[in-house]
């Protein structure tokens, strides 16, 4: 239905039940008797600036190539109605353009004789001379709001803008680069211009381009570091709104949505929306690394797992995962296992600055988890035979990697090589988590009774300094002793959690 330019689809799927005149008497009235628009054209927005030097880069990379990139078109969630709409990620890293970019949005930097030009397309707002604006569901100002004039997105973003009806695909003097997942549609319709007029594209320089745009996000600029804070800062208030619901959800059989609920509210009165589905994992689920149907019930006694972030109307994401006891206090072997993991994040702490290999990160956090379960005797072999590439015994508790790159996606830079990620170099200015965690699965009989059925995470989101690492998430406690008292002081009416932007 939506994965198309074309605005008129969703019109037409309602067609069979649509109530609208179309006489022309109807159309008479409806088109007349309008205050004009006015308009206050904004001041450039902080993030233009930014991604003006970031095209910069993207323009040196690609002389005399035309870059097109979309920001992606509505997604069909069921019949007539979408997703919420997400712009692409290269597209809001590129443009500043964030919660508030329009559908179907197309960022070209077009080849000039000193470097590029930037323009955005897209559809502008309909006059109220056409029926766009009252019958068409999907863009019509009567049924989502007034769309941006190009005017005002100008002025707002500081790039020139253009209609998007003026935007073409058909193949010119110069060869051209696309970000190919963004928007499906365009990308056949550039496919096509490219068999009908051959030139050197074969394909690879837009794989290079979901490259470089990738890994122009592996070390964050100021604003994006500001961005992330907020995030984080963000996400510290939706835990303690958590803890502070605990009791709710300890009384409905569901109680995992209701924690799953307290969360995704912060996240829209912070932000945009969470970065991701929320894991609210209680008991034995915690074990289940990307549990997100959260339909169980919230127990006193287990612990309750909670990975989760807010995605800022930017679309920075923080990244998140505190390990709480539904009670209050951790039980002796809850928390035998709880400051396990601790001591194995702690590692990995200890050892991040620039010049140290991104690998050695997660090397380090399993030395430690490797030790202890030896020492617990679950494994049958020494922590070194453990650890040795033929062995591994210990990652049957741990089969996820310590740390992920973060910032707009959840898992950002995806497409960056493999040299510049998980083998590259730390430099000051990258963002990360740092995750490690021990899962013993309620049915596993490699471990005592005792300990199955515990899982528990704590992860952090940290950025690396020119002398080592800031763990951006410090404020929200960490020890099972500051959790134990953090819960306390949340539920008493307290906070000893960062405040969040307003």
């Amino acid at each position: 239905m939506t994965n198309s330019a074309d605005a008129t689809t969703q019109q037409e799927s309602t067609e069979n039940r649509s109530t609208t005149p179309s006489n022309p008497a109807f159309r008479e009235r409806i088109s007349q008797g309008w205050a004009p628009h006015t308009e206050v054209l904004p001041a450039e927005r902080s993030a233009a600036a930014w991604a003006r030097a970031r095209r910069d880069r993207v323009s040196a990379q690609y002389p005399g190539v035309r870059v097109i990139v979309p920001a992606g078109v509505l997604k069909q969630r069921s019949n007539d109605t979408d997703y919420p709409f997400r712009a692409h990620s290269a597209f809001a890293h590129l443009t500043g353009w964030g919660a508030d970019a329009e559908p179907g949005a197309v960022l070209v930097l077009e080849p000039t004789r000193d470097g590029h030009e930037a323009i955005v397309y897209f559809r502008e707002r309909a006059g109220r001379d056409s029926d766009e604006f009252y019958a068409n569901p999907e863009i019509g100002e009567f049924w989502i709001g007034p769309r941006p004039s190009l005017e005002h997105v100008a002025a707002d973003l500081g790039v020139e803008t253009r209609h998007l009806d003026e935007f073409g695909v058909a193949p010119g003097a110069a060869p051209v680069a696309l970000v190919r997942e963004a928007d499906p549609g365009l990308t056949s319709r550039v496919d096509a211009a490219r068999l009908v007029a051959p030139t050197d594209d074969d394909g690879s320089r837009d794989a290079r381009l979901a490259r470089d745009v990738s890994e122009l996000r592996l070390v964050k600029d100021a604003f994006e570091i500001d961005e992330m804070r907020a995030a984080v800062a963000a996400t510290a208030r939706g835990f303690e709104d958590i803890i502070r619901e605990l009791g709710t959800a300890s009384a409905h059989p569901r109680g995992e949505r209701v924690v799953e609920g307290a969360f995704h509210g912060r996240a829209r009165l912070e932000g945009n929306e969470v970065g991701y589905e929320t894991i609210a994992a209680s008991g034995a689920h915690a074990c289940i690394l990307h549990w997100t149907r959260n339909d169980g019930p919230v127990r006193n006694g287990d612990l309750l797992l909670v990975d989760a972030g807010v995605e800022l109307d930017s679309l920075y994401t923080a990244d998140i995962t505190r390990t709480l006891p539904v009670s209050g206090t951790f039980t002796a072997q809850q928390r035998l296992v709880y400051e396990t993991v601790r001591e194995a994040a702690d590692a990995a702490f200890a050892i991040v600055r620039p010049g140290v290999t991104f690998r050695t990160i997660h090397e380090t956090a399993m030395t430690v988890i490797a030790r202890r379960t030896a020492e617990w005797g679950l494994l049958g072999v020494s922590a070194d035979e453990a650890l040795a590439p033929e062995g591994q015994h210990h990652r049957r508790y741990m089969v996820h990697g310590t740390s992920h790159h973060l910032g707009l996606d959840v898992h950002d830079c995806a497409a960056a090589r493999r040299d510049l990620y998980l083998d590259g170099v730390l430099e000051e200015g990258m963002v990360f988590t740092i995750e490690p965690g021990l899962y013993f699965q309620p049915d596993d009989l490699t471990v005592p009774a005792e300990l199955r059925g515990i899982g528990v995470r704590i992860e952090d989101d940290v950025l690396v300094t020119a002398s080592g690492v800031e763990n951006l998430s410090a404020g929200i406690p960490r020890t099972a002793d500051e959790v134990e008292s953090w819960m306390r002081a949340v539920r008493q009416g307290g906070s000893d959690a960062p405040q969040a932007r307003g």
